[in-house]
């Protein structure tokens, strides 16, 4: 149990990554202005939507687990796979580790309103700290990249280890 709270401690602790500059405001397909999703200059604007997140996100099943993690040739670490997923998807570039991602200022959401592509974060090792967190896909579920020794997966909320570390979720996606 103890080496099982360590790796999740672990897991998502990794030092922030160097920010790129963009514009902050694209347009899309149809020609339209897309306005960016955070006043910060970690984020962008969202390209694809929530179904684009969850498609990407589920393709990356079974891709091996790495501490600090950001790209599927090396692996992910569970805020390198959230992080990834976003940018490429959505174009939304968040912050790289779940401490920063829960402050990040976007809506909190009660876990009664979850909607598919949400984050969701969770306190591994006891406590109400951020150690980990996935994307939520619906009916429970989320994806994430558990643990040393594992690979991207899917997890239920109300498995009891997920239910009782549960912290809270965040929109970043409309």
């Amino acid at each position: 149990m103890l080496i099982t709270a360590a790796a999740f401690t672990a897991a998502c602790a990794t030092a922030p990554m160097p920010q790129q500059q963009t514009s902050s405001f694209q347009r899309n397909s149809i020609g339209h202005n897309l306005e960016p999703l955070f006043e910060d200059s970690y984020s962008e604007i969202q390209l694809g939507g929530i179904d684009d997140v969850l498609f990407h996100a589920i393709s990356l099943m079974g891709i091996p687990y790495k501490w600090g993690g950001t790209t599927p040739d090396e692996g992910f670490d569970c805020s390198g796979l959230i992080r990834y997923v976003f940018d490429e998807s959505a174009g939304v570039r968040l912050p790289r580790t779940t401490a920063q991602m829960i402050s990040a200022p976007a809506p909190n959401v009660k876990r009664s309103r979850l909607q598919s592509g949400d984050v969701v974060f969770f306190a591994t090792n006891g406590g109400r700290r951020v150690s980990h967190a996935g994307i939520y896909v619906g009916e429970g579920r989320f994806i994430h990249a558990p643990s040393t020794g594992s690979s991207v997966r899917i997890d239920k909320l109300e498995n009891p280890y997920w239910s009782s570390a549960y912290i809270s979720a965040k929109r970043f996606l409309d």
